[in-house]
């Protein structure tokens, strides 16, 4: 083989040297690089990289195992959301021409035609956002049509049915995604694609699947485990607030004490902190001097398939990362001024919250980056005035933990073979086990994604999880009585055994990773 000097390259090479002298310096600046970035790792950082390193075996495993899907359900339900399609077109169709007089009905996916409808043709006032170059231009998308639709009595129809086109096209779109040749769906997954360390995932790296982390909740029972096999997801619980109340502790506790310190990180660990939040948030709901009913009234349905426990855990959390009320009002439909009359309350309930805002702020500006309490640093290049930085600081410590607890029990699941990982959703993570080995395994699957810390003071500190298992992703339904409605075979809580039998299905193809590896 013929020797080049990278120093000295002559210029007689041919296609094949260029080619491989291309690849030796791709390879070779890229290893005296990693020698010299290595240099400048600390103890922190040096930790960090190698969790990065650990991890990359589960995720790509994951992302070459993929996920069966049951293909009669999914056929039946495209027939079924088409079907939806062509009666809400129908509808919108009759709207236009027999309500209004048009010669012809408008296309609801064009939002160019859906802004000369309702600022042109209905004449409605513009409402108006920044797009995505930064130039403020009249909008169409849901917030904007619900507001056009709160304000205007002649839009409201139309509205309804757009918003119903649209939520069925993109179920549509979901299960028409493209599959690999073994009918399993399977998608990348990016451990750097975000600044808290947080896991992303887009489609695979054949161009098929999707993003897995964000399939519609309504669509998750279309994912069914490998033949002789039952899923279990294990998720961790307030793991964002029960994170907060871990750093306000160790922020106060010397300087203010453990009652100031541990105002929220005890109303965390003491119960069901999302409801005791909707109480602070609708004081009109028919609350009762008995605790025993207080989860069902939460439990109402809010907005579209949300209750208002759902919206408060939105309330809380977007109050515990500095959101404002007029921007929170947007994004959980709550009045702004409701907003500020609940913040004043939370406030006083948990006044380490503003007090951490404070601090970290401070933390932020005087020295440019923050280390939560698994040891993770982040450092911010923004300006650190801006309040877009400002935001991401504040929320970086409690999305970041929950990022590195997932990840720590994650990949203690896959160093045992019994479990085979599928997804990872930020704050959980869905994996199969053979079905007769449920009793052993779920268990140990608790305790193994157990990410346990000790607090300044003693304080043991540690995220629980809950554990559901089942035949498809979806959860099972129940009604008020606490009856099964519907999706019998879906994740239902795990409750130190399974009484369901396996349904009925189709044999999946049994699909082993450590086959191929």
């Amino acid at each position: 083989m013929r020797v080049l000097d990278s120093s000295q390259l002559p210029d007689d090479l041919d296609g094949n040297e260029i080619y491989w002298a291309y690849n030796g310096f791709d390879c070779g600046i890229t290893f005296e690089i990693r020698d010299k970035l290595l240099a400048l790792l600390d103890p922190v950082t040096e930790a960090t990289y190698q969790r990065a390193l650990d991890i990359q075996a589960p995720f790509l495993e994951m992302s070459l195992r993929g996920i069966a899907l049951n293909h009669a359900h999914i056929k039946q339900q495209k027939a079924e959301y088409t079907a939806t399609i062509a009666t809400l077109e129908r509808i919108l169709s009759r709207y236009c021409i027999e309500g209004l007089g048009l010669p012809t009905t408008f296309n609801w996916r064009s939002p160019l035609q859906l802004k000369t409808f309702f600022y042109g043709i209905l004449g409605l006032k513009e409402i108006r956002k920044r797009n995505a170059n930064g130039v403020m231009a009249a909008a169409s998308d849901r917030e904007t049509l619900e507001k056009l639709a709160s304000l205007y009595l002649a839009a409201m129809p139309f509205v309804s049915v757009i918003l119903a086109l649209r939520d069925a096209g993109k179920s549509l779109s979901f299960l028409d995604t493209k599959l690999d040749a073994d009918g399993r769906m399977r998608c990348s997954f990016n451990i750097a694609g975000t600044n808290t360390g947080r896991l992303s995932s887009a489609f695979s790296s054949a161009g098929t699947g999707t993003n897995l982390q964000n399939v519609d909740r309504n669509l998750r029972y279309n994912f069914v485990p490998d033949k002789g096999k039952v899923f279990v997801n294990i998720d961790l619980e307030q793991a964002d607030s029960r994170n907060i109340g871990a750093l306000c502790w160790d922020m106060f506790y010397d300087t203010m004490g453990p009652e100031f310190a541990g105002s929220y990180l005890d109303a965390c660990e003491s119960g069901d902190l999302h409801t005791t939040v909707c109480r602070m948030a609708w004081l009109d709901l028919g609350w009762s001097d008995d605790p025993a009913t207080h989860r069902a009234i939460a439990d109402q349905i809010a907005y579209r398939e949300l209750t208002y426990r759902d919206m408060s855990k939105k309330l809380g959390h977007g109050t515990n990362y500095y959101g404002q009320p007029h921007t929170m009002a947007m994004h959980t439909k709550v009045p702004a001024e409701q907003v500020v009359e609940f913040q004043l309350k939370y406030f006083t309930a948990f006044p380490c919250i503003p007090a951490y805002h404070k601090e970290t702020i401070r933390l932020l500006q005087t020295t440019g980056q923050l280390t939560h309490l698994y040891g993770r640093k982040r450092c911010f290049f923004g300006r650190l005035t801006d309040q877009t930085t400002i935001n991401q600081a504040i929320a970086y410590g409690g999305q970041g933990m929950t990022g590195e607890e997932i990840n720590i029990g994650v990949l203690n699941l896959w160093r045992d073979p019994a479990y085979e990982l599928l997804v990872q959703v930020h704050d959980s993570i869905l994996f199969q086990i053979d079905v007769d080995k449920m009793e052993t395994l779920v268990p140990r699957a608790v305790q193994l994604l157990r990410a346990p810390i000790t607090l300044v003071g003693g304080r043991e500190f540690c995220v629980p999880v809950e554990a559901k298992v089942g035949w498809n992703w979806g959860d099972v339904k129940y009604d008020k009585q606490g009856n099964v409605s519907g999706n019998p075979f879906g994740l239902a809580k795990w409750r130190g055994s399974e009484n369901r039998n396996p349904p009925r299905q189709a044999t999946v193809r049994q699909f082993s990773i450590r086959d191929i590896m």
